[in-house]
């Protein structure tokens, strides 16, 4: 295993307690100006327009889009649609995917040029391994970030060590997305994920599951394995940037999730706040 990864591994081993004086400094400083905004697979039955609705109903400013609700398309106008509907419903589009990436580099830089259009930061991905020298050029030549997913128990990036060495020694652009209920799913601990992230981080999934196993049941933000405190101490520690997409996704109850999402909502504002 590459040094560089060892020693993160070995710094984020260090007991809790050993960071509770520098995280209490940084808790301290100000707070940055994070969006938080939702992942719209949580609104997944709902056509694109009443879902950015439900979005700004329920208290966000920014949304995630996935390719099932806003599709890669070559068509300006069509992204144009999107975009202004989106800010005027008084929402930013803080991130798109997850899209999948290959060798095919034509295919690649249709997804860039799309997120391009749509003036897109970070694009959330599962790339192929073989995917990777051509991401390295399109993030450069596009300076879009790419955020690699973890998709759980049995995915190529089931664990964090597996991110870290997809990105090691490839451009700063090229991070994570990191999911933390999948990382939960996995048995890993979502802020010490985090926190070996530091610097690669760009998009955070804010999602919680009853049990630290592949099968189980997600649940209101805070209610299983998620200490949002920590999280959100975790990020301010590292950095988070201000526009990295903080997206709230919440997968049960999909026909009618609201009360549920504003559970979650709460969650998530009272521990940013502290």
């Amino acid at each position: 295993m590459n040094v560089n990864i060892c020693r993160r591994l070995f710094l984020t081993a260090i007991p809790a307690a050993c960071h509770l004086g520098f995280l209490g400094k940084a808790m301290a400083a100000a707070r940055k100006n994070w969006l938080l905004g939702i992942q719209a697979y949580s609104l997944r039955k709902f056509p694109l327009e009443t879902a950015m609705k439900h979005a700004k109903e329920l208290g966000f400013k920014a949304i995630e889009f996935y390719p099932g609700m806003f599709p890669v398309t070559d068509d300006k106008s069509a992204i144009s649609a999107v975009v202004n509907r989106v800010t005027e419903h008084g929402l930013v589009i803080s991130a798109h995917g997850v899209n999948r990436f290959t060798g095919d580099q034509k295919a690649n830089r249709r997804i860039f040029s799309f997120a391009k259009a749509a003036g897109i930061r970070t694009i959330t991905a599962d790339p192929l391994p073989e995917a990777f020298d051509s991401l390295e050029e399109l993030v450069r030549e596009f300076d879009i970030r790419i955020a690699i997913h973890n998709h759980g128990p049995g995915h190529r990036y089931d664990k964090v060590i597996d991110v870290l060495r997809a990105i090691e020694k490839r451009d700063e652009r090229i991070g994570a997305c990191a999911d933390l209920g999948h990382y939960i799913r996995s048995s890993e601990k979502p802020a010490e994920v985090i926190r070996l992230l530091k610097g690669r981080l760009f998009g955070v999934h804010l999602k919680d599951f009853a049990e630290m196993k592949k099968e189980t049941k997600g649940v209101i933000l805070g209610k299983g394995h998620l200490d949002l405190p920590m999280v959100f101490a975790a990020l301010e520690q590292i950095g988070f940037p201000e526009d990295g997409a903080l997206s709230l996704e919440y997968e049960e109850n999909p026909q009618s999730p609201f009360d549920d999402i504003r559970q979650c909502v709460l969650a998530a504002q009272s521990a940013m706040a502290r």
